[in-house]
C-alpha cells in the first residue's frame, strides 16, 4: 500500500498545474462554440489549455520518474522521459505501419491510442527504478565517461525498448478485448449502460476508458451517441444516454468528494490541501475535467476511487432508465450543460441538477465516513513521514550546524550507510555502531537515540526532523557549514526556563506510575515525550480534557489527541497491545470527533490483556512539549 500512496504523491507535482489549464480550454471551447466558430481568443484560450491537458501523460512520466526516486535528482526526470519517448515512439502508428508492412490507416486503433495516463506512469517508474539502480555504477576506464548518472538515460532506453516490444504484442489484445466487451454490454439496456459508467471510471488509470468510449460513444459498433446528439442526427430519448450520467458526478459529485477529502484533513494542512482540491473540484463542475481530482485520490486511496467508480455506473444506470438526456462535446461539465441544453435530442435536463444535489450529499456523506472509518491516507492524511508540510529551506544556517554535529556524532559521514527520517526521528543503517556518541547527538539536540538491532540506529528529534535530514545529505555532499549554533529539537528553547506543567484528568481509574517504570523502552526512555502511567484498576479510557481525536488507532489499544490548549496526548493502552489486534478494544469514538474533557474514549477488558501476557500499564505522554512535567488530577 505504501507505493501506491508513494505514486499518489508524486503524480500531484503534476496534477497541480492542471485546473487551471482545465479551465483555459473550457472558456477557449465555449467562446468558440458561442461564437460558432475558431477565433483568435478562443484558440489563445484553448491552445494554452490544452498544452497541459494534452500532454497529460508526459506530465506523469516526469513526475512519477521524480517522486518514485529514491532522492529527487533531475537526472530520474530525464530518465523518465527518455522512457516515455522511446515507448511511445515505438508503438505509434507510423512506426507500427513501418515494422508490419502496412498502410497508416490499416494498424490497430490501440496503437492510435499509446499515449495515455498508464504509459506515463509506467515510463516514469521505469524512469525512477532505473535511477536507482544505476546512478552510482562504475564502468572501466574507458567507458568511464558514462559512469554514474551519465549511465540512466542509456540504460532507461534499453529498459524501455524491451517494454515496448512487449506492449507490442499484449496492448492490441487487451485493447480489441474490451471494445469486444463493450460491443457486448451494449444489449444490457441501463445495466449496460451503468456498467459502462463503471468501467469508464476504473479503466482511467490506465487508458483504456478510451477503447470503451470508441464504442458508445462513436461509430464502432452503430450507437455513435456523441455524433448522434451534436448533429441532431440520434432518436429523441434515446441518443445521449451514454453520456448524461456523466453531468451529475462530474459536475456535483465529485466536488462533493473534494469537500469531504478538505474537512478530514488533518487541521494543519487544511490550508496546503484547500488550494489543490478547490481548484480542482471548479474545473470538474464547470469543465469536466475530473482528471485533477480523480488522480489525487486513486492512488493514495484505490478503495475510494473504486466506490467512486459505483456511483458513476448507478449514475448512468439511473439517468438511462428515467427521461433524462443530455450531451457533450468535450465533457460532463456546466459549460457543456448549457450549450446542449437546447438541443432537439436533450430531454428534462434539468432533472440533472437535482440529481446532482443528491450525488452531492451521498460523496460527501460516503467519502467523509469512508476516510475517517478505514482512516485512509488522501490528501492532507498522509502520514507524518510521508508528507511535506511544504517546501524546505535545506540551506538553513542552524539546520546545517545540527546536522554536521549530528554526522560526527554518528561515527562520521562514512559511518552513515543508509540515512532516512519519519515522523520525528532519524532512521539510519550504521557500519559501526560502537562509533556512535549519544551524548553527542544529545548536546546537538536530539531528545534520545535508540538501537533496534544490528546496524539500526534511530535518532529522535522532532517534527522538524525532515529539515535536518536533508541538512545532513548537504553536508555529507560538501556544504559548506557555519559557525553558529544549530537549532534545539521540537518544543525546546534555547535559554534556560523552568519546564512547564501540564496538568490533565487522569484518562483510567488506577495508580499513577512514573514512565521510567514503565516496561518499555521508548516510553521509559521519554522517547515520545514527558508524561506519567497508570496501572489501570477501570475499564474506560476517558478523555483528559476537551480537545479533538486527532489518530485512533484501528485496534483501539492508542488514541492520539489534540487538546484545545494545543497539547498533544498519545494514550496507549497496555505494552504490546497492538499484537491483540483489537480482540478486549471497543472503540468509542471514530478519528475527526470533538470531545470534552471525561468523554469515553475505549473500553478496554483488563482480564483479556492479562490473558494475552501483555502488560496493563498505561502511558499518558504528551507529545510536543519536550520540557513539561506532566501530572494526573
Amino acid at each position: 500500500m505504501k507505493f501506491f500512496q508513494r505514486l499518489g504523491r508524486s503524480l500531484m507535482l503534476p496534477v497541480a498545474v492542471l485546473p487551471v489549464a482545465a479551465i483555459l480550454r473550457g472558456i477557449g471551447y465555449w467562446i468558440e462554440t458561442a461564437a460558432g466558430d475558431a477565433n483568435l481568443v478562443s484558440a489563445i484560450f484553448s491552445t494554452a489549455g490544452g498544452a497541459l491537458l494534452d500532454n497529460l501523460a508526459l506530465l506523469f512520466a516526469i513526475g512519477v520518474s521524480i517522486g518514485m526516486a529514491s532522492k529527487t535528482d533531475g537526472t530520474s526526470a530525464l530518465a523518465g522521459l527518455v522512457s516515455w519517448l522511446v515507448i511511445t515512439s515505438m508503438l505509434n502508428p507510423d512506426a507500427v505501419a513501418v515494422f508490419q508492412g502496412i498502410e497508416v490507416d490499416a494498424v490497430n486503433p490501440a496503437f492510435g491510442n499509446i499515449e495515455n495516463a498508464f504509459i506515463g506512469i509506467l515510463a516514469g517508474l521505469i524512469g525512477a527504478v532505473c535511477y536507482d539502480r544505476f546512478k552510482n555504477v562504475k564502468l572501466p576506464d574507458w567507458l568511464s565517461f558514462f559512469s554514474g548518472k551519465r549511465s540512466v538515460a542509456i540504460v532507461t532506453a534499453g529498459a524501455s525498448l524491451v517494454v515496448a516490444l512487449v506492449l507490442y504484442f499484449l496492448w492490441p489484445f487487451v485493447y480489441g478485448g474490451l471494445v469486444g466487451f463493450g460491443e457486448w454490454i451494449v444489449t444490457l439496456g441501463p445495466v449496460g449502460a451503468g456498467i459502462y459508467g463503471f468501467l469508464n471510471r476504473l479503466l482511467i488509470p490506465l487508458g483504456l476508458h478510451h477503447a470503451l468510449n470508441s464504442v458508445f460513444w462513436f461509430d464502432v459498433a452503430g450507437i455513435n451517441d456523441l455524433n448522434n446528439f451534436l448533429n441532431d442526427t440520434g432518436t429523441y430519448g434515446v441518443t445521449g444516454q451514454y453520456m448524461t450520467g456523466f453531468f451529475p458526478i462530474m459536475m456535483f459529485g465529485l466536488p462533493g468528494a473534494a469537500l469531504a477529502m478538505y474537512v478530514t484533513a488533518k487541521t494543519k494542512r487544511k490550508k496546503i490541501v484547500a488550494g489543490i482540491l478547490l481548484s480542482s473540484a471548479v474545473s470538474s463542475f464547470f469543465v469536466g475535467v475530473t482528471e485533477p481530482l480523480e488522480f489525487a485520490f486513486m492512488f493514495l486511496a484505490p478503495w475510494l476511487y473504486v466506490v467512486h467508480a459505483v456511483f458513476t455506473g448507478i449514475s448512468m444506470a439511473i439517468t438511462t432508465i428515467l427521461p433524462v438526456r443530455s450531451g457533450f462535446g468535450f465533457s460532463g461539465g456546466f459549460i457543456d450543460l448549457v450549450l446542449s441544453w437546447v438541443n432537439p435530442l436533450a430531454q428534462n435536463p434539468w432533472v440533472i441538477f437535482i440529481m446532482g444535489v443528491v450525488w452531492f450529499a451521498i460523496y460527501f456523506f460516503v467519502f467523509r465516513w469512508i476516510i475517517l472509518r478505514f482512516r485512509l491516507k488522501t490528501p492532507g492524511r498522509e502520514d507524518d513521514d510521508e508528507f511535506s508540510d511544504g517546501p524546505v529551506d535545506t540551506t538553513d544556517n542552524g539546520y546545517l550546524t545540527t546536522g554536521a554535529a549530528f554526522i560526527t556524532a554518528l561515527g562520521g559521514k562514512e559511518n552513515i550507510v543508509e540515512l532516512d527520517n519519519c515522523a520525528t526521528r532519524l532512521r539510519m543503517e550504521i557500519g559501526d555502531v560502537a562509533k556512535v556518541d549519544e551524548a553527542a547527538l544529545k548536546r546537538a539536540g536530539a531528545t534520545g537515540t535508540m538501537k533496534p538491532g544490528g546496524h539500526s540506529v534511530q535518532v529522535i528529534y522532532g517534527l522538524n526532523v525532515q529539515f535536518v535530514k536533508d541538512a545532513m545529505e548537504l553536508v555529507m555532499a560538501g556544504a559548506e557549514v557555519p559557525d553558529t549554533p544549530g537549532p534545539a529539537a521540537d518544543g525546546a528553547v534555547a535559554v534556560a526556563a523552568p519546564p512547564r506543567a501540564i496538568v490533565l484528568k487522569q484518562p483510567i481509574a488506577g495508580a499513577m506510575v512514573p514512565l521510567s517504570e514503565v516496561p518499555d523502552e521508548a516510553f521509559a526512555q521519554a522517547a515520545f515525550g514527558p508524561g506519567i502511567a497508570v496501572e489501570p484498576t477501570g475499564d474506560t479510557i476517558v478523555a483528559p480534557g476537551p480537545g479533538r481525536v486527532e489518530s485512533m488507532f484501528p485496534t483501539g489499544h492508542a488514541i492520539g489527541l489534540a487538546l484545545d490548549d494545543g497539547t498533544e496526548v498519545l494514550i496507549h493502552v497496555g505494552i504490546d497491545t497492538v499484537e491483540m489486534a483489537g480482540d478486549g478494544f471497543e472503540t468509542l469514538v471514530e478519528q475527526g470527533d470533538i470531545v470534552d474533557e471525561g468523554t469515553p474514549l475505549v473500553r478496554v477488558d483488563l482480564a483479556k490483556v492479562r490473558a494475552a501476557g501483555h502488560p496493563t500499564v498505561t502511558p499518558i505522554v504528551v507529545l510536543n512539549a519536550p520540557d513539561a512535567v506532566v501530572g494526573l488530577r
